[in-house]
């Protein structure tokens, strides 16, 4: 059955189409890297200038992961008569296609391979439905859409994720790279939601890992969707979560068929991503069942260190890279725990809730099998509205794979208000601002973050000494309009108002009664957070004020 992420349901009807499945394709795992040209200390040569500097910035060595497969190993493997597909240096192997199987025990009898693994069976032949992503999934015409505000369409997906206070504070995703792993992008290139991307060159490029020099643009549009809800950017039509961010589309999943390959895909796409310098990779598929029985996942994988892909989830966020998935779409199934990769212990599990923040009834659960709890938080995954190739061009869509790029589009702003922070703290911010975040369970994770909550939580995380106290109060807090201030004290206070990089703006002695000087100052601010701290004989205090 196909977790990638769908079902496909459009207008009630299923569309079905026969698998032709390509010829076998196998796994080479080599022995080790030795006699590599490549060196730690030649980083240059294989990773990229900001590849590089996110080693450096977050304290992450370059290791033996980061050295390429020995090309001639993968020289030696092609002169046996195999086709190279992509080799993995995290995996330390290389993807292959024969058209003749009798030449894997040549390939198994050279000294430096160590195994050699079906992973697509071309003698598996199958009626398959569409499978665009997790199975469950669907989509249905949209009525009567609600245009509201600035985001149009598009408006409850960030409304419900508290996202609007940090796209008017100016954080809509400049200068964050996300990668995308999906099954397909058919009419990206032509869909007027995407239209600001290209015009802006903020599209980093394309890659087809399942068909060798293919294009990503065609068989599928489940990833079209996907983008579509970070990416989609039609001030007061269709406005995504990330609409300024810079992407790279990666095409992972063959959906005409469920094979080991795909796993292996992924992770060569993942290391591909984070050799250019990738910060988020958005993952709308998953795995639990496969064309051959034998290749299928049990509960007992799901513990974080078992599947291929999972393990490659874990190195790239080990490299520093967040990576955010969906959960899956089997809540309601014999089976209804999530799906792998997302059972990583670094990775950022989203389930899906409706717009009122109910648990969707498809949204897999946990816990992993080593008791952990997942998904980590969750976003709206039904009915939401998402970009397509068919009708008007938009349509209501269902499932994780939808609120996994709506929270990763999000987490992108907020990565973006401060880069300095690693991925592991993006990710604990936004399970301590989510409404569950004091009762975790394994329906709702965490819960629905709050990223307003979560921006000014790390806000304050900058400045240490900064502590919330009733001496001052300010109202309305959030305020798009008059600021007034209570000064609970006699006397004279110092006040100081700072802004989010912590600025100091404004420095004055202040008494309980004559604050009109302030209030007219906190009035003309522009939109955004702001830190008022007051100083009296006694106390050093601090309250956020969050202008629209």
């Amino acid at each position: 059955m196909k977790r990638l992420l769908t079902l496909l349901v459009m207008m009630g009807y299923v569309f079905s189409i026969n698998a032709q499945i390509a010829p076998n394709k196998y796994w080479v795992q080599f022995t080790d890297k030795n006699d590599s040209p490549y060196s730690i200390n030649n980083p240059e040569e294989y990773l990229s200038e900001r590849a590089i500097q996110r080693r450096q910035d977050y304290n992450i060595a370059i290791d033996n992961y980061d050295i390429p497969v020995n090309q001639s190993y993968i020289q030696a493997v092609a002169g046996k008569g195999a086709t190279i597909l992509n080799p993995s240096k995290w995996l330390n192997g290389v993807s292959i296609e024969l058209s003749d199987p009798s030449v894997i025990s040549d390939i198994e009898s050279l000294p430096f391979v160590q195994k050699v693994r079906l992973l697509q069976n071309d003698d598996m032949k199958q009626q398959v439905k569409e499978k665009t992503f997790f199975s469950n999934e669907f989509m249905s015409a949209a009525d009567d859409a609600d245009y509201r505000m600035y985001y149009g369409m598009a408006y409850d997906q960030i409304n419900q994720l508290n996202g609007i206070a940090l796209h008017e504070t100016g954080y809509q995703g400049q200068g964050i790279w996300i990668g995308v792993c999906d099954g397909g992008y058919d009419y990206v290139d032509k869909h007027e939601v995407f239209e600001d991307m290209y015009n802006d060159d903020r599209l980093i490029g394309t890659r087809d890992f399942v068909h060798k020099n293919g294009s990503v643009y065609n068989e599928s549009s489940h990833g079209t969707s996907c983008l579509s809800l970070m990416a989609g950017n039609i001030p007061d039509k269709y406005v995504g979560t990330a609409p300024l961010a810079s992407y790279f589309l990666c095409r992972t999943e063959d959906v005409s068929s469920e094979n080991m390959i795909e796993e292996y895909n992924w992770v060569s796409a993942a290391e591909f991503l984070d050799s250019i310098g990738i910060d988020i990779i958005s993952t709308s598929l998953g795995y639990v069942d496969f064309d051959l029985p034998q290749w299928d996942h049990v509960y007992s994988d799901l513990d974080g260190e078992t599947s291929v892909i999972t393990i490659g989830s874990e190195i790239a966020c080990s490299k520093g890279i967040l990576c955010v998935t969906s959960a899956g779409n089997e809540g309601g199934t014999s089976f209804p725990y999530i799906s792998v990769p997302s059972d990583g212990k670094n990775v950022l599990t989203v389930g899906a809730v409706d717009k009122y923040g109910n648990q969707a009834f498809f949204s897999s659960v946990g816990p992993t099998f080593d008791g952990r709890i997942k998904p980590d938080v969750m976003a709206h995954g039904y009915n939401v509205m998402v970009a397509v190739t068919w009708g008007t061009g938009y349509a209501e869509g269902s499932g994780t794979s939808f609120s996994c790029p709506v929270l990763a589009g999000m987490a992108a702003c907020l990565w973006q208000a401060n880069k300095q922070l690693p991925a592991s703290s993006i990710r604990d911010l936004l399970r301590q601002n989510a409404n569950y975040s004091d009762n975790p369970n394994n329906n709702y994770g965490y819960g629905i973050p709050d990223f307003k909550n979560a921006f000014e939580d790390m806000i304050i995380g900058e400045n240490p000494n900064f502590v919330i106290n009733s001496l001052i109060s300010v109202f309305p807090n959030p305020s798009n309009g008059n600021v007034n201030v209570n000064i609970e004290t006699i006397g004279e206070v110092c006040v100081e108002v700072y802004d989010h990089i912590g600025k100091l703006l404004y420095n004055n002695m202040v008494t309980r009664y004559y604050i009109s000087e302030l209030n007219s100052f906190l009035d003309g601010l522009s939109s955004g957070v702001y830190l008022i701290k007051v100083n009296d004989d006694e106390n050093n205090q601090t309250v956020k004020l969050v202008k629209y």
